[in-house]
């Protein structure tokens, strides 16, 4: 007798063929699959969250100490500017440590030790009686910085699958803005000592979530600890069946036992990677972010926009969140490139349109200063008071939010992205402290000598050489950067070997 169609089974025939996945049933799945590996990222950003809460402290807490009546706190003009600029110094001396600690330590716990100096920075802000408790406890929060900037990306791109690492790497900069957001709102409630406390609260929250999040499966087979990666990889994954994934991750590793020698270093296979995310932390600086953003109200008093600071800061603080959270959202779906593309037209854009109004425009009616920086001294400045609002002056307001926003949906976040994606494995530790320690060190230079470029040869220069800056980034991107989405690392580590300038064949 034969048997029933209905019962039959075999490679062939099917008499009920299961209906594919929607969309959201595999966007479902994918987020139960790598729910273990959000939190393990959740866990390491929140470093970032305290990186941008400790950038920006001097914001509301410079004004507060400019009226303080207490001698040993009051700070003058230049007392201010080294309270807020020394954290770019301490962030750079963070990337140098992260050359050594990201492979000393590894990715995890170098995270970890960066609460050290953070907490003990913060107690010092909290508790100062003097200048230099306050400038000892910024450079400390500084170097902390700089150490969890060099660390997190690399971690996170070491332990996210290939499908949502694009998103995953954008969450070091939204929680970074998240963090500096959190820090304006609660400036408008707490007393500047209070605000240092709170400070404290997210690092603490990130030690204690991060002490059962497991260490990259890279880094441990780097030491030689393959049953402890395989663990750690089964438990990221949230399935046993991680082993063909683990396997090339072993060959890759194998293959990159020993680290880069200084004659292996004069390698284009070796050196072309890293020389790529050097220079796009680089450029990433030049394009004039760090000024822009310490000297914003400073930039809007010399262009006839008059806001209160923190309003100003409440705008940039919006547009820079959501501009971030654009960029988490299509990085895998656009791609890396593409972004870099609008993000670099975008910022291109808005920088010459701030020289041109800068140039031609009208003048301010009065240059002030802000945030205990030094008075900008422009030429033909003192007019009559405006008769009529005139529509011209919200140009640098809108350029200025359109330059914020083209920075975080491209050159902002994605650069970071890239740096973990790109760098060798044999050198990522060292490679990620030294771009760390080159931005930032940019970052000290422009912010210095901003505002004497600005009295020596006027306002529209720096915006000037930013936007040509701007047009080089294009040019950069699209001879010198590899398209990486939907690539793993060992993918993206073997383009570089083959010496090819694109993944096509």
């Amino acid at each position: 007798m034969q048997e029933p169609l209905l019962g039959s089974e075999g490679l062939d025939y099917d008499t009920f063929p299961e209906a594919p996945a929607s969309p959201r049933e595999r966007t479902r799945a994918g987020v139960l699959q790598n729910r273990r590996v959000f939190l393990a990222t959740f866990a390491a950003v929140l470093g970032n969250f305290s990186f941008g809460y400790a950038l920006v402290y001097t914001s509301p807490v410079i004004p507060a100490l400019k009226l303080s009546s207490d001698p040993e706190l009051h700070l003058d003009k230049k007392q201010a500017s080294w309270f807020g600029s020394v954290f770019t110094l301490g962030a750079a001396a963070g990337g140098l440590s992260a050359m050594v600690l990201n492979d000393l330590l590894g990715r995890k716990l170098s995270i970890m030790f960066s609460a050290v100096p953070s907490v003990i920075g913060y107690a010092l802000m909290a508790g100062a009686r003097g200048l230099w408790m306050l400038l000892l406890g910024r450079t400390l929060t500084g170097f902390a910085g700089g150490l969890t900037a060099a660390c997190i990306p690399v971690y996170v791109s070491e332990i996210a699958p290939p499908g949502v690492r694009g998103a995953l790497g954008a969450t070091p900069q939204l929680m970074s803005v998240f963090g500096s957001l959190s820090l304006y709102a609660l400036g408008l409630l707490l007393p500047w000592r209070w605000l240092a406390v709170a400070g404290e609260g997210p690092v603490l929250v990130m030690i204690l979530l991060l002490s059962f999040m497991p260490n990259s499966p890279r880094f441990l087979l780097s030491k030689g600890r393959d049953e402890e990666a395989l663990q750690a990889l089964t438990w990221l994954r949230a399935d046993s069946e991680v082993h063909w994934e683990f396997e090339q991750i072993q060959d890759n590793v194998r293959r990159q036992s020993s680290r880069v020698s200084w004659s292996e270093a004069r390698d284009p296979r070796v050196y072309r990677p890293i020389l790529i995310a050097v220079l796009m932390r680089f450029l990433q600086q030049l394009t004039g972010i760090t000024p822009i953003l310490v000297y914003l109200q400073t930039i809007f008093d010399s262009t006839s926009v008059v806001l209160p600071s923190q309003q100003d800061a409440a705008i940039v603080g919006a547009v820079r969140l959501v501009s971030v959270l654009i960029a988490a959202v299509t990085m895998d779906l656009a791609g890396r490139k593409v972004l870099l593309y609008v993000s670099a037209s975008v910022m291109f854009v808005a920088n010459l349109t701030l020289g041109l109004y800068i140039h031609f425009g009208p003048r301010p009616l009065t240059p002030n200063s802000t945030l205990g920086l030094e008075i900008m001294t422009l030429e033909g400045t003192e007019q009559p008071p405006a008769t009529s609002f005139n529509y011209l002056t919200l140009i640098p307001l809108l350029a200025t939010m359109l330059f914020i926003m083209g920075y975080a949906m491209g050159w902002g976040p994605i650069t970071w992205l890239l740096m973990s994606e790109v760098l060798p494995l044999r050198a990522r530790g060292v490679a990620s402290g030294l771009c760390v320690l080159v931005s930032w060190l940019t970052a000290f230079v422009l912010t210095k000598y901003f505002l004497l470029a600005v009295n020596a040869f006027g306002l529209q220069v720096p915006f000037f050489f930013f936007s040509a800056i701007c047009a080089l980034s294009l040019l950069f991107t699209g001879g010198c950067v590899p398209e990486t989405r939907g690539r793993s690392l060992e993918q993206i580590e073997a383009f570089f070997q083959t010496r090819r300038m694109s993944f096509r064949p």
